[in-house]
């Protein structure tokens, strides 16, 4: 999803129709409504294509839907197409278009399929296809209803905006403290205040503020776990603020603190190369623009996120992320003590990413802890939504360093990180009990090919000869660790592959560790495919592709 700058001139919501004439060809001027222009409008279909009978959404492959549309068409078995279909945005393009062309052929389309829509999904009726009164598609139907009924003035049609009013007002449909939520009451105040029905807009006003301060903490962060949904909650915020402005009302102060905040995190969580970093369900391919950068350049969310970098403004600087806190729902994933690493302008060590929502083997794997760069406990049975607790934390202007633990396993799963800037390293310290193994796995950029395997060292680059090196000893013996297996593309169980972008996989190189009975420290160490280290009195020292960096390992902390 990309940030789109809004341009909206929001007037006071009418209590009464334009009342336009439907159904002539001719062009003619019309005048621009809020309702109707924004940022909630598709950038497909286009209008030709709908008029051609046409429709594409999700970059999936267009779909003929005549001039009769079967409103249970569902061409890809896809839960997401079919939620846009129902959601009716793409018929507002039509309105939106007409408003700025005058193209009253644009307008008798819109109303065409909105009534044939309402006249085929009667709630509760047989024929509704299943889609057409979920909780999400309601929400986001109604503003596409309410800027149609600004130039269609039709009893079906503020019969069904009164329909969906009354959905939108149960208590039992509502998300509270989720994205959803805040769809469900910019629709159900845009109703209220089409109309002037104070007591809907009252009422999502209230929620609205309800929902804010349970999805979006004081310090920014989304509880949602999945950084890009951060984005579409400050765009839809900015949309509610605004619309209760024109309502007259006046925007509560919880909601305006929260969103401001938001931008906070969302720059945090956008890696040097400008991409936000796939953690949670995020694609690789989100690019968020026009967000301020802060001063600091390391942050810790208490809700489980730690963010640092470099410098701001370098595409060379490093980055890394560690996730811990609540346990996994809504769009998170079993991602606890995992870490991702940039550097040298270049993703390392990277979240396989989001792939789709359908309910499939690799959806499945995508969310699990095998598909993110943390550890397992061998034999032990993995219990999710397990909360995990940073414990420790160093933040120096060169190097940080974090303790995190957790039981996700049923005994204690200690992890520990230390980052190096300027002579580029990130160095990893997994701890379990005596009488437990432990092994981790960890995910390289899908730009990296294998170059070499043994003694404990995985070599990897890029096409253009760039080379990065992953060690592995035991601790405290500090012998390398023998047995790394480098998977690629593997299918059951699935292992070694990168989403970049919603249903585009890829196969990637991903190191599977055998299990350990001792501690094991895992060293990234970018530029060099010969990273000399060696281990005295608790001191590890390395020699990177910038000079030599030495840390300690105490127990299960690094420093």
């Amino acid at each position: 999803m990309r940030r789109r700058t809004q341009a909206l001139a929001l007037s006071l919501v009418l209590l009464t129709t334009c009342g336009a004439t439907v159904g002539t060809a001719e062009a003619r001027e019309v005048k621009r409504t809020a309702e109707c222009q924004g940022d909630w409008l598709p950038a497909t279909p286009t209008a030709t294509d709908i008029m051609n009978g046409e429709v594409a959404f999700l970059d999936l492959a267009p779909v003929k839907i005549g001039k009769n549309v079967d409103w249970r068409t569902d061409p890809y078995r896809n839960r997401s197409w079919s939620m846009v279909f129902h959601s009716l945005r793409w018929m507002g393009r039509l309105v939106a278009d007409y408003e700025t062309n005058g193209n009253e052929a644009y307008l008798t389309r819109a109303a065409e399929i909105a009534k044939d829509w309402v006249a085929d999904n009667p709630r509760g009726g047989a024929g509704a296809s299943p889609y057409a009164w979920q909780e999400h598609p309601i929400a986001l139907r109604a503003p596409a209803l309410v800027c149609l009924s600004k130039h269609v003035n039709e009893s079906w049609l503020s019969r069904s905006l009164a329909e969906h009013a009354k959905m939108l007002s149960d208590p039992k449909l509502y998300e509270k403290g989720h994205n959803h939520g805040i769809d469900q009451d910019i629709a159900l105040l845009g109703i209220g205040c089409r109309y002037g029905r104070d007591q809907w807009s009252s009422l999502a006003i209230r929620r609205l503020t309800e929902t804010v301060k349970l999805d979006v903490d004081s310090q920014g962060a989304l509880r949602e776990q999945a950084p890009r949904y951060a984005i579409y909650v400050y765009e839809r915020l900015k949309v509610a603020m605004e619309n209760i402005k024109s309502c007259g009302r006046k925007v509560p102060a919880d909601i305006s603190r929260r969103w401001e905040s938001l931008e906070d995190f969302i720059s945090h969580s956008t890696q040097p190369d400008g991409f936000m970093v796939p953690i949670g369900d995020g694609g690789a391919d989100v690019r968020p623009v026009g967000y301020s950068h802060p001063k600091k350049t390391v942050r810790v969310f208490g809700n489980g996120y730690v963010y640092g970098r470099t410098a701001w403004n370098k595409p060379e600087s490093a980055f890394y992320s560690i996730r811990f806190g609540p346990g996994m729902k809504y769009h998170g994933h079993e991602d606890h003590l995992g870490v991702t690493y940039y550097a040298q302008g270049r993703d390392v060590l990277v979240d396989v990413g989001f792939d789709s929502y359908e309910n499939s083997g690799y959806r499945h794997w995508t969310m699990s802890a095998e598909a993110h760069n943390t550890s397992v406990v061998s034999g032990a049975r993995f219990r999710g939504k397990t909360a995990t607790t940073l414990s420790r934390s160093s933040i120096g202007s060169e190097r940080q360093s974090y303790r995190l633990t957790d039981r996700a396993y049923g005994v204690p799963r200690t992890r520990s990180v230390l980052v190096n800037h300027e002579r580029d390293l990130m160095a990893v310290l997994d701890t379990v009990p005596k009488g437990s193994s432990v092994r981790n796995l960890w995910h390289f950029s899908r730009d990296l090919s294998t170059v070499s395997n043994s003694g404990g060292q995985v070599v990897v680059k890029d096409k253009a000869g760039w080379k990065a090196t992953l060690v592995q000893v035991s601790m405290p013996s500090c012998k390398p660790v023998g047995g790394l297996k480098v998977v690629r593309g593997q299918k059951n169980p699935y292992q070694g592959w990168v989403s970049s972008a919603y249903l585009r996989r890829h196969p990637a190189p991903a190191v599977v560790a055998p299990a350990s009975g001792d501690s094991v420290l895992t060293v990234l160490v970018p530029g060099t495919d010969k990273p000399s280290l060696s281990c005295s009195g608790g001191k590890v020292s390395v020699e990177t592709s910038e000079g030599p960096v030495s840390f300690r390992v105490g127990g299960a902390d690094l420093s």
